[in-house]
């Protein structure tokens, strides 16, 4: 059976705006008030801009450059903003490092802006500018770049036609204030649901249903500043245009996976040696240890798994705040001979901990992708997934995984039970899946919209 085309592709464009200058074919879907220009040079809609024509810090070139109409025949040079980044590992940087690599190799240079790392210092350093920032004594191992940078004259320096933000914190404010400043069209992938975070992590003490209403007004006029706002999944797209139904232009690209790097044939022998986990059941888990991703729900599942498969083990990679938490559940729980916590993992052999195991569990609900789940699939094992956000758009039921409630443990060991029992026929099923969400095709469909907003902002200014 062949995987389903990815969520969006080969969609006709639709237009629901009055839009004089409509955007070409990408799939993009326009919001009810573009405000793009009309051949005069005139602005209309939401978050039309003053009409002078340079701005402190900017070259007035930039502002009248105009692009051709045709194919983008010149190497684009993308400005890149995020919240998070190396050392850092999670969820976001490992799509943006993707994203990044697969871009620079088709030609085109990706440099990023993110928060210093401790102890370096700022400004640019190869292909990434370090903003002065903070600990984010909440949320341990993010930063905070809440302090005044010279993003606008870099961005000036390094030339960038587009600027692409990759969060919606203080680096993502530093994003579209620079490319307001500049003229240069700014595109938001939303990749996290804040307000849930928030749940865990409020700030300040603030009360939690107040902060809420605060958010909910932040995204809505950060969602509406952006010229294109691209989601990882359908599930995502509707939360986000129920927030923000003005957005101008939207698209569901799904972060593709390298499937020559994750596939069936790799051997985890090692690690299954290594953790002595030969001649066991093995469930896996990939991704940050945090309370959010409610793998306390995991470990009280794996309790029942247990009794009914007493040679199962439970693997976690990764590290987190809730770290030490999760291991004196396990303690408390009397498995610490079967559970295996084993940190950081260095990127290279991540491959090999998928095939080392039998089945991939994600408990989540926080999930906006979840770019784990396709890379376990590409590797050629089922998955036992939350019904929640945006896994059921990847886990099918019985056909390459199963899916349970996340808030009920003996009904996710079934279905983590159930994977197992199935593990070969699901497996391969799920490899099929994985093949239609490649990096290659998720990054053309990403250069497809950076062209058509570099033309449109030409056209603006011309």
């Amino acid at each position: 059976m062949r995987a389903e085309p990815p969520p969006g592709a080969g969609r006709k464009l639709e237009i629901r705006s009055r839009s004089l200058v409509p955007p070409r074919k990408t799939g993009l879907r326009t919001g009810r008030s573009s405000g793009w220009a009309d051949p005069r040079g005139q602005r209309r809609g939401y978050g039309a801009r003053p009409r002078w024509a340079t701005r402190p810090g900017c070259r007035a070139g930039w502002t009248t450059r105009v692009r051709r109409s045709g194919p983008f025949e010149d190497d684009m040079k993308i400005a890149v903003f995020t919240d998070t980044y190396l050392p850092t590992v999670d969820g976001v940087v490992t799509s943006l490092l993707s994203t990044k690599h697969e871009l620079e190799r088709l030609g085109h240079e990706v440099v990023v802006f993110a928060p210093q790392v401790p102890g370096n210092g700022t400004g640019r350093e190869k292909d990434v500018v370090w903003v002065r920032a903070r600990e984010f004594r909440t949320y341990p191992g993010y930063r905070l770049a809440m302090f005044p940078g010279r993003e606008v004259e870099q961005l000036e320096d390094i030339g960038a036609d587009i600027v692409h933000s990759h969060g919606i914190g203080f680096m993502g404010i530093k994003g579209l204030w620079s490319a307001w400043q500049c003229k240069r069209p700014l595109i938001l992938t939303f990749h996290t649901m804040i307000i849930d975070a928030m749940t865990y992590y409020t700030p300040f003490h603030l009360q939690l249903n107040l902060l809420e209403r605060g958010l909910r007004l932040y995204l809505r006029v950060f969602l509406h500043k952006c010229r294109a706002v691209v989601v990882p999944t359908r599930a995502i797209l509707r939360e986000i245009e129920a927030l923000a139904p003005r957005m101008r232009l939207t698209d569901v690209i799904p972060t593709g996976v390298d499937i020559q790097r994750f596939h069936p044939g790799v051997d985890g022998s090692a690690v299954r040696a290594r953790w002595d986990l030969d001649g066991n059941d093995v469930v896996l888990h990939v991704g940050r240890i945090a309370q959010e991703k409610n793998l306390a729900a995991l470990v009280q599942a794996f309790t029942y798994l247990k009794a009914w498969r007493p040679g199962a083990k439970l693997v976690f990679v990764g590290r987190g705040p809730y770290q030490a938490a999760l291991q004196h559940l396990v303690r408390k729980k009397g498995l610490e001979r079967d559970v295996v916590f084993a940190g950081f993992v260095p990127d290279e052999e991540l491959p090999s901990y998928y095939a080392a195991s039998d089945v991939f569990a994600i408990p989540s609900k926080f999930e906006t992708q979840a770019l784990v789940v396709l890379e376990a699939m590409a590797s050629g094992k089922p998955v036992a997934g939350a019904n929640f956000r945006a896994i059921p758009e990847f886990v099918r039921e019985s056909y390459n995984g199963y899916l349970f409630r996340p808030e009920d443990p003996k009904v996710a060991a079934a279905a983590i039970d159930m994977c197992l029992e199935e593990r070969d026929a699901l497996g391969r099923n799920a490899r099929t899946v994985a093949e239609g969400y490649t990096v290659e095709a998720s990054t053309r469909r990403l250069v497809r919209i950076y062209e058509a907003l570099i033309e449109l902002s030409g056209r603006a200014s011309a």
